[in-house]
């Protein structure tokens, strides 16, 4: 029987912890909300819903870290640190009630790190619990067991993120940034450097934008914006992550350092959105007459100029289609997209048991049309297989293990109506809910 929560205790203020608590709150949850300073707690409390501040007891973790002892679930969303994370947690251990449950909203830093050290009763109840920014817009919901961690804990946060919250639950293995940062990153970084040969040759980055936007599937944003959105400076923390915790032979393994244009942005402030008139790839002046200026960072010249309009002229309409196009606009496709779809295909059972949990995450985090595995049945696997045979590549896992089964997709109805995946021992099993 899972654990009933019914309180939480949010420590830390910052936007993915106010997020929490006001998904919390207006759930019809007791929320505490502790952080360092009142000051920090107050800016937190703004993302609450003035109709459920009745609900929210606020204070600092010097002077009120002892109230958790009457919560049921005590999250941490402090910073992505390993070492501060554990200080906290050793703090904490000995204020909470028996049958609390308690987590961390890390995005990346596997659990067994953080729990290092820990008492048994901590590694019994803790998991990660990682949340997508803005936790009200996003419906991705990692959940993450340790080693120990006990299945009835998994199960309150499970039912709890999908009935209380009603948040997409994926269930993730404790690797470094689980599935959707793994797989949105590896096509954020791999990105910067293999769209470098493409700029040089004169493609623009809003053509670079436009081709990995629309006709594969993904957001507007593209790449240089979604990197934006971000920050240069979370990225960079990510790529330290990836360099320490991925395993040998990884292909993200080459790509977790900025290339050198992009690192000096980085080293003089100019991240993203949050830099304002630093900007990043691209940014916003508004003119005296109240109109708007739009700018984009040429990063083959280094400096800033008008923004254009991409150039998709000849790129095909149909999903996908575009990575089998004979262009310049189809071999960026194909090896920046097509390599995180490839990339994908090698991580089962690494990452997550299955290959439905994965396209649910890349989905509800990163709002893409379908999944990797979805979008490989959408464009047609035995082209991808014929193509990377063609170039004397080797078939990611799952790719082989679909052309092993005889089969040309990952996903198919069954006779009974039933909706079946693929998985890793090469047998069919029904889709959960």
């Amino acid at each position: 029987m899972s654990r009933q929560i019914e309180s939480v205790a949010v420590l830390g203020c910052g936007t993915m912890g106010s997020g929490i608590a006001a998904a919390s709150a207006a759930a019809g949850c007791r929320v505490l909300m502790l952080d360092m300073t009142t000051e920090a707690v107050e800016r937190g409390l703004t993302a609450v819903d003035e109709g459920n501040r009745h609900l929210v007891t606020t204070g600092t973790f010097d002077d009120d870290l002892a109230l958790i002892a009457g919560y049921d679930w005590i999250c941490e969303a402090i910073v992505e640190d390993v070492a501060i994370k554990q200080q906290l947690f050793a703090k904490v251990e000995p204020l909470r009630k028996n049958g609390s449950v308690i987590s961390s909203n890390t995005s990346g830093i596997p659990l067994r790190d953080i729990a290092a050290g820990m008492p048994d009763r901590f590694q019994a109840d803790v998991a990660i619990t990682h949340f997508f920014n803005p936790v009200s817009v996003m419906k991705l919901f990692e959940l993450v067991p340790g080693a120990q961690t006990s299945p009835e804990v998994i199960e309150s946060f499970a039912e709890f993120g999908e009935t209380q919250l009603g948040k997409g639950v994926v269930h993730a293995k404790d690797t470094v940034n689980f599935i959707g940062n793994r797989i949105g990153c590896f096509f954020m970084l791999s990105g910067l450097h293999l769209a470098k040969p493409f700029l040089a040759e004169g493609m623009s980055q809003e053509t670079v934008n436009a081709v990995l936007g629309k006709p594969v599937g993904l957001p507007p944003t593209g790449l240089y914006g979604l990197i934006d959105l971000i920050g240069l400076d979370v990225m960079e923390l990510v790529g330290k992550n990836l360099a320490v915790n991925l395993p040998e032979g990884d292909a993200g393994r080459r790509f977790t350092s900025f290339p050198e244009a992009e690192q000096r942005m980085l080293e003089r402030g100019q991240l993203g959105r949050k830099s304002r008139q630093l900007g990043g790839f691209g940014r916003v002046h508004k003119l005296d007459d109240g109109s708007k200026k739009r700018e984009t960072f040429d990063l083959v010249d280094e400096h800033w100029r008008d923004a254009r309009q991409p150039d998709l002229d000849g790129v095909p309409g149909e999903l996908g289609a575009v990575m089998f196009d004979d262009s310049s606009h189809g071999r960026l496709a194909w090896q920046i997209f097509g390599g995180t779809l490839r990339y994908a295909a090698d991580l089962v059972p690494q990452i997550a048991d299955d290959i439905v949990n994965i396209d649910r995450a890349i989905r509800w985090g990163f709002n893409w049309a379908l999944g990797p595995f979805e979008m490989l049945d959408a464009i047609g696997t035995e082209q991808v297989i014929a193509k990377i045979r063609d170039e004397g590549a080797e078939l990611p896992v799952m790719l082989q293990v679909l052309a092993d089964s005889g089969s040309s997709t990952f996903y198919r109805d069954s006779p009974s109506g039933a909706r079946e995946y693929l998985a890793r021992d090469g047998n069919r099993y029904t889709v959960p809910d």
